[in-house]
């Protein structure tokens, strides 16, 4: 009787977890997850299982996240909505997410992200918002995210990306950046300095194209001169350029602030780097000094031989006039001496 009631309770329990699986997605209950991709849903299901730990949403055409989306999924750790058609993220979109690893939101419809977005999303280690259209990350989208190891916003349209984001991902290990609308002036200074420093201590990052002004369009930013923000306010006054030499810079010397105008204020205009007539770095520096040095021994050779050759011609031609003169001048000698000879003793 015992072994019935305890079969019967089985059973109950497993059409319980079959029961529990919205209508159009698939839950596999060995693994922990749910594919809910390419059902044509407009909005998260609401009877998702409470210990679904893989959430497939992908291929959807989800427009928005109201707060607490995911409440009836708490153990969460990776969840994908990518391709979908999201442009607006409640500001408590993930709360209660607070195992969530893996986040993906690529291939998206979003403009702009809310301040403190992903607080609620402590353990997050891969944060994937690319192929969307951003113009603007705020610093504070998340807290300081120790577990953050991949961050990607490629191809959006970012102009800026402040560093103090960045430095709120001290475990980051991989950067996607490439595909925006970078704005290389004075205000990605500090991102060129945290990016070689990045890069410097075994970071993977793709690139950093900029899109203007039209001197450096399609040119990379870390390759850049740093000596050409010299018009730039230096981003940290109390960092000396010594301090920045073991990046690999040829050129870390400090920038001179900008002249103040009439009333004594500093002009915060956007300077534009404009490249300068002298050697980039070292290296062409000194090449500049060996093709000089060569051309000045060329000359001197030329000067040498030019000496050499005026010198011989002058010779050869005093002896050429010369030879006759001598042989004309011993015929007199002989005669005066004949007349001598003939004189009488």
């Amino acid at each position: 009787m015992k072994g019935e009631l305890l079969l019967l309770s089985s059973v109950i329990f497993v059409l319980q977890v079959v029961c529990a699986c919205p209508e159009k997605c698939r839950c596999h209950s060995s693994s922990s997850s749910v594919d809910c991709s390419q059902q044509g849903l407009a909005e998260i299901p609401s009877d998702l299982p409470p210990q679904t730990l893989t959430l497939h949403l992908q291929d959807n055409q989800i427009h928005q996240l109201p707060a607490f989306a995911f409440r009836s999924v708490p153990q969460l750790t990776s969840l994908n909505l990518c391709n979908n058609s999201l442009s607006n993220l409640a500001p408590g979109a993930f709360h209660g997410l607070q195992h969530l690893q893996v986040l993906n939101l690529t291939q998206n419809s979003l403009h702009s992200l809310e301040s403190r977005l992903f607080h609620s999303l402590p353990h997050l280690r891969e944060l994937d918002l690319s192929s969307n259209n951003i113009s603007h990350l705020p610093i504070s989208l998340g807290q300081r995210w120790e577990n953050l190891t991949t961050f990607a916003v490629q191809q959006n349209q970012l102009q800026q990306l402040d560093r103090a984001l960045l430095e709120s991902m001290p475990s980051v290990k991989l950067l996607f950046l490439k595909e925006n609308l970078w704005k290389c002036n004075c205000h990605l200074l500090s991102l060129k300095l945290w990016l070689e420093k990045f890069i410097y201590k075994g970071g993977i990052m793709d690139s950093v194209i900029c899109a203007s002004p039209d001197t450096w369009k399609g040119k990379d930013l870390l390759k850049i001169p740093l000596e050409l923000y010299q018009p730039c306010p230096f981003p940290f006054p109390g960092l000396q350029a010594s301090q920045l030499q073991p990046l690999g810079s040829a050129h870390w010397a400090v920038p001179s602030p900008p002249e103040s105008d009439s009333a004594g204020e500093p002009d915060h205009a956007e300077y534009e780097l404009k490249p300068k007539p002298r050697p980039a770095n070292l290296r062409h520096a000194m090449a500049t000094v060996i093709i000089t040095g060569v051309v000045c021994g060329i000359v001197f050779l030329m000067m040498l031989v030019a000496t050499i050759y005026g010198c011989t011609y002058a010779a050869i031609a005093a002896q050429y006039h010369g030879g006759p003169l001598a042989q004309t001048e011993e015929p007199t000698k002989t005669e005066g001496k004949e007349l001598l000879d003939s004189s009488p003793a």
